[in-house]
Parts: C-alpha cells; sequence; structure tokens
C-alpha cells in the first residue's frame, strides 16, 4: 500500500508529506483547490507523462517520492529485483521534473529509466478517474483480467507454453528443410569428392612423411654414385691392388739378395694392399646399404603430388583432407538421413499444433464461460449505480487460425449505456462519469481476485448525489476491505464513508501575498463533519447540514 506521498514544487505545492494508512482514504476541497495537481504528482512518481510546466513557478525542479510497503513477494519487488535493485524494507519511487522538460526516474534512489518506472508503479497502483490517460483500461490487459476472474491463469499459462513449443517445432522443421535443400544443391558433389577423397584416403601427417622420404631417396641416389665411384677406384677393375700385388711378389724374390733394401718396402706395400682392400670392402657394404629403388621413389612422388593437388582442388592443405573427406562423407550421409529427420519434424510438429489446438480450445470455452459469470457479476452492481439500464459486456473475438502465446482470443470490454444503442468498447462509448462508475463495479467484482495493493478514483461521483452517490461510497468503502482506495471526491456520502480524510485547500504564502499554494490537512472529529457539512450545503453551512453531516458519519459508524 501507498505509505507516505512527499510532494516538492509541482505547481501549486511548495512543500507536502502525506501518510496513508490501510483502508478507504478520500480528499476532499472545492473545486480548483489542487487536487488535480496532487494526482498528477502522484503519477509522475508512477511513471506518467513529464512536463516542464508541472515544476513551480521560479523553481529550476520539482520532486515527487512515494513509499509503498509492500508483502515481500509483490510482482513489483520482483520487477525491481530484475534491475539489480535491493527491495529489503519499503519501495520507494521517486521521480526529478526539471523546468526545462528533463526527469529523472528512480527506484530505492536506484537511478532507472522512465520505463521501468512505469511498469513497477503499473503493478503497484491503478489510477481510474475521468481522464483516459489515468484509466487503467487498456484493452490489451482485458484478457488478463479476464483469465484472473475465472482463475484461468494455469490454463493460460499452459497455452503459452504450448504456443512456445510449436514455435520451436516450427523452426526446428522449417531449418531442417534449409539444410536439407542446401545439400541437395551440392549432393552431386558430395558424392563425387567423397568418391574421390575416398579412394584417395588421405591421412593426417602423410605429406610430410612423403616429402621427408622423397628428399632422403633423392639424397641417396647422389651418394649411392659417389660410392659407387669410389668403389671402382678402390676395388674394382680400376683398383690399383692387381698391379701392387705383382711388384710386392717381384720384391719378395729380390728380398734374399738384398734384404735390407727390400724389406721395408715389401712391408709398406703389404700394408698398402691390406688398406686397399678394407676400403674396397668398407665401400662395397656402403653400396650395398646406399641402394635403393627408383620404382618407389617414383610411387613417392606420385602418392605426393595427388595429394597436393586435391589440397588445390579443394582448397585445404594436404594434412585437412582427412577432415575434409570425414566432414563431407557425413554431410552426404545426413542427406540420406535428412529425409527420415523430416519425416519426424513434421510428426512433431503436427503434434504440437494438435496440443496448443486443443489446451487452446479448452482455454477459449473456459473464457467464454467466465466472461457469462463476469459480465453477470458486473451487472448486478450497476444499478445502484445509476446504470440500471446499461449493459457490461465482455466481447470476445475467437481465431482458430492464431497461434500466439495467448490463444485464440481477442477480448476486450463494452458497454452498452442505454437500451436500442450500439455496444462498444468502454473507452469510447461510455462518459467520463459513466467510465468511472463501470470501473467501480468491476473493481469491485474483481477485488476477491487480485487486485493492485492500491487503487485511486478521480471523482467517479460527479454528476451523481444522493442514493447514487451513498452507492458508490459503499462499494469504495467494500473495495478498501480488500485493498487500499484512495479517492478524490466531491460526494459527503463517500468522504464519510472513509477511515482517512484530508482537505485540500489553496491559501497565500505567508509574507508573499501574491503566491498561492495549496495546503493538505488530514482531518479529525469536528473538523471532519465540518468539510462534510461544507459538502452537503456549499458556501453557507447551516447547523441542518451540520447536523446531516453527523447523521452520515454515524451510519458510517464514525463519531458525528
Amino acid at each position: 500500500m501507498l505509505a507516505q506521498l512527499s510532494i516538492r514544487d509541482i505547481v501549486l505545492i511548495d512543500r507536502l508529506d502525506l501518510g496513508f494508512h490501510e483502508g478507504l482514504s478520500v480528499l476532499t476541497g472545492e473545486t480548483g483547490a489542487g487536487k488535480s495537481i496532487l494526482l498528477d504528482g502522484f503519477a509522475l512518481a508512477l511513471g506518467g507523462r513529464g512536463d516542464g510546466s508541472l515544476v513551480r513557478h521560479g523553481e529550476a525542479q520539482g520532486q515527487v517520492s512515494a513509499v509503498f510497503d509492500l508483502p515481500m513477494t509483490h510482482p513489483a519487488r520482483k520487477l525491481a529485483q530484475a534491475q539489480e535493485i535491493d527491495t529489503d524494507g519499503d519501495l520507494i519511487l521517486r521521480r526529478v521534473q526539471y523546468a526545462d522538460g528533463r526527469t529523472r526516474a528512480f527506484i530505492n534512489d536506484q537511478p532507472v529509466s522512465v520505463q521501468i518506472l512505469r511498469m513497477v508503479g503499473t503493478a503497484i497502483v491503478e489510477i481510474h478517474g475521468q481522464h483516459d490517460d489515468r484509466a487503467l483500461t487498456d484493452p490489451a490487459q482485458h484478457r488478463t483480467i479476464l483469465d484472473g476472474f475465472g482463475a484461468l491463469e494455469a490454463q493460460a499459462e499452459a497455452v503459452a507454453g504450448a504456443s512456445e513449443a510449436l514455435k520451436r517445432a516450427r523452426q526446428a522443421l522449417q531449418s531442417q528443410r534449409l539444410r536439407v535443400e542446401a545439400a541437395r544443391k551440392e549432393a552431386d558433389f558430395l558424392r563425387h569428392a567423397v568418391e574421390e577423397l575416398g579412394k584417395l584416403a588421405p591421412q593426417a601427417g602423410e605429406e610430410e612423411a612423403l616429402a621427408a622420404s622423397r628428399q632422403a631417396m633423392m639424397q641417396a641416389e647422389k651418394v649411392a654414385r659417389d660410392l659407387n665411384e669410389a668403389y671402382e677406384a678402390v676395388g674394382g677393375q680400376s683398383s690399383a691392388v692387381p698391379t701392387l700385388a705383382a711388384v710386392l711378389r717381384r720384391l719378395e724374390r729380390r728380398a734374399s739378395q738384398a734384404p735390407e733394401l727390400v724389406d721395408p718396402s715389401i712391408a709398406a706395400l703389404n700394408t698398402a694392399i691390406v688398406a686397399l682392400e678394407e676400403a674396397g670392402e668398407a665401400l662395397a657394404a656402403a653400396t650395398r646399404a646406399a641402394e635403393y629403388d627408383p620404382r618407389e621413389q617414383e610411387r613417392t612422388e606420385e602418392r605426393l603430388f595427388a595429394l597436393r593437388a586435391a589440397g588445390r582442388k579443394y582448397d585445404v592443405p594436404v594434412d585437412g583432407l582427412s577432415i575434409l573427406a570425414a566432414t563431407m562423407a557425413s554431410d552426404l550421409a545426413a542427406l540420406d538421413e535428412s529425409e527420415t529427420s523430416l519425416s519426424r519434424l513434421e510428426a512433431e510438429l503436427t503434434e504440437a499444433e494438435a496440443a496448443f489446438v486443443g489446451q487452446a480450445q479448452a482455454l477459449s470455452e473456459a473464457r467464454q464461460a467466465a466472461a457469462a459469470k463476469l459480465d453477470t457479476a458486473v451487472k448486478a452492481e450497476l444499478p445502484p449505480l445509476k446504470l440500471e439500464r446499461a449493459r457490461f459486456i465482455t466481447r470476445i473475438e475467437s481465431d482458430a487460425n492464431a497461434r500466439g502465446p495467448e490463444g485464440f482470443d481477442k477480448v476486450e470490454f463494452w458497454v452498452e449505456t442505454n437500451p436500442g444503442t450500439r455496444p462498444g468498447p468502454m473507452m469510447k462509448v461510455a462518459s467520463g462519469g459513466e467510465l468511472s462508475r463501470f470501473m467501480l463495479a468491476l473493481k469491485v467484482v474483481l477485488a476477491e481476485r487480485g487486485s493492485a495493493p492500491t487503487l485511486v478514483f478521480d471523482e467517479i461521483d460527479t454528476g451523481v448525489g444522493g442514493a447514487v452517490a451513498d452507492a458508490i461510497g459503499e462499494r469504495l468503502a467494500r473495495l478498501a476491505g480488500q485493498v487500499q482506495v484512495i479517492s478524490v471526491t466531491h460526494a459527503p456520502q463517500v468522504a464519510a464513508k472513509a477511515g482517512q480524510h484530508f482537505l485540500i485547500a489553496k491559501s497565500a504564502e505567508e509574507g508573499e501575498a501574491s503566491r498561492t499554494v495549496t495546503r493538505v490537512t488530514a482531518l479529525e472529529d469536528q473538523a471532519r463533519r465540518e468539510e462534510i457539512a461544507r459538502m452537503l450545503a456549499g458556501a453557507s453551512i447551516t447547523e441542518e447540514a451540520r447536523a446531516a453531516a453527523g447523521r452520515l458519519l454515524q451510519a458510517a459508524g464514525l463519531r458525528g
């Protein structure tokens, strides 16, 4: 509920601090005293339209703060928490209006956008009056109101879930169809590529291994050629060993004749021959080891060149060919499998659509039943409000082809103000006073089904009196048993039923007779009776009026 309202420098209000209680509170005063200014300021704190003209003349800015005492589980707290606002304790909505037209919004002293302030304010307060921009009669909310009255929230939530499931099923099918269509366009290319790469069977790291093998073979060919030449010189036909052996034999035959001359040479030749023979054996072994197969080199080069050609063709590194081959094979397999997937997704879409239609149809039927009950309940409240010839109509337009989260139905509250006239949307057909009374009747019916914690009614008793005004007051009091009700009223019958009474009046500012200010005073006992007497009698208050005021207060269970 609204616990406190503070206004600074808004139009004629320089400084105002009001504390509110539970139940019914009324604001009274002569026409032009500033009741509308107070409500304009309150609406500003709730996220209403700002305007530089609201700032008191001569001031740079004005400010309005509204303090609310709400249950910890109230939706308004959750909305604030979603903006990372600390909501422990009271919830304080504040708006600063600058004279140049700029505004700033705060929730618990944390800056927020005006849209967030309005969202939170709408969850806390409903203002109903004769001004369209204040009355929360948005047709977009009528379906929600009807669902709340009929206790259909769970069904509506189930339909919203079925709608979301239907949306996902439709998107999944559409996405798969696009993939299948794209795959079909590439099917021939995929089959050729998979076949070609399957035959090639590229392996990761194969290019590097083949290139290294090829390089080694090319080097081995050169080494083998040089080893053969060296072996030919040492151990082949060009070898000097046979010649040296013949010379050695001749010297050995001469050794006995001159041993001191021949023996050293014989020893040196033996050593040379042995060294040459060992070198020949080493070269022969090296030559055998260096032998390579030219056909193997040719096969290696063909494989390497084929892999590199495939890499250029498919525009991937050679090492990526194996991955590409696997991907293409998977895509080709998916193309065949996609037909089965399409059938499965089509079946799932049909199932999701059937589930949505079934639940939406059931909700639509339940809404029709709830609408009939709502119309009957509101109708019962109309005669005492001088709307006995009027009709309240919950109009439901159903479109079975709709597939939205709300189901099939568009709901709007219509009225027929007099028999034989054309019914139409409540906001367009009803006059200001009629609209206020229709909304009062509707709120009385809906009170037990949930409501904003604070309801404000702005002069809904305009143009009525006597029994009708008393009926309005009685219904406001009934509402106040469920939620906090604040009413701006000219009807003494309404004012007498309030638990809290404020008087709004204009006066000259002290020390500056040229400036006018609006003051609000909480009335008790005698002062309250005097104000109700003024409302009954006008400018000249008579004793009869005071007595009548006392009787109204006594009838309401208060001291007269």
